[in-house]
């Protein structure tokens, strides 16, 4: 006659001790991966705060490169949308319609053909550019909030600021994706800039 074994009663706690000691080691590593994880690295951006000193008449508008706040530089769009704006700004200051072209929608530049965007940025050269906030509206959809200083000839001054000749500005521009490229979208209807003289 052949007797059945019993277990012994140290295999009934061997699994739950098991268990604990996984979970223990798990939740070590995960910890350990906090504490000694690399700070994350600055951004390959120029940074920037805004400045509350004016700028002497003489060295208006500053600067032509475009500067990102902090709270700009955090979004993760934001080395993008700093060499799309670069491109937009250069083309403006160099009066280059065609490197214009590449930095906006389709729809805006049927909106301004060639001879309309000559005539309106003739005299225009802007700089001390800034972008406050980089914020997604959709997944294909961007507001960007920059300012900028603008000089030029005061009968191509706004009408809100009749024959200034320097003009700060600060207007959130749409930019979308297009054609897999994110591009500078109309502003008319969208935004109304602020504006004020230097």
């Amino acid at each position: 006659m052949s007797a059945v074994p019993v277990p012994p009663s140290s295999q009934r706690w061997l699994l739950p001790v098991l268990v604990v000691v996984v979970s223990l080691m798990v939740g070590g590593g995960l910890l350990a991966r906090e504490v000694y994880r690399l700070p994350e690295s600055t951004p390959d951006a120029v940074i920037a705060l805004p400045s509350s000193t004016a700028r002497p008449a003489a060295e208006q508008p500053g600067p032509g490169t475009v500067e990102l706040t902090p709270d700009a530089a955090a979004h993760p769009q934001h080395a993008v949308i700093s060499q799309l704006l670069q491109t937009y700004f250069d083309a403006i200051n160099s009066r280059d319609y065609d490197q214009w072209k590449t930095t906006v929608t389709r729809a805006r530049i049927q909106a301004k053909p060639r001879a309309s965007w000559l005539e309106d940025y003739d005299s225009t050269k802007d700089g001390s550019i800034l972008v406050y906030r980089i914020d997604a509206v959709t997944a294909t959809d961007l507001r960007v909030l920059v300012g900028f200083t603008s000089i030029q000839d005061p009968t191509a001054a706004p009408a809100e600021l009749p024959d200034a000749t320097c003009v700060h500005w600060k207007l959130g521009l749409p930019v979308a994706l297009e054609q897999g490229h994110w591009r500078v979208d109309a502003v008319a209807g969208y935004t109304t800039p602020e504006m004020s003289r230097c």
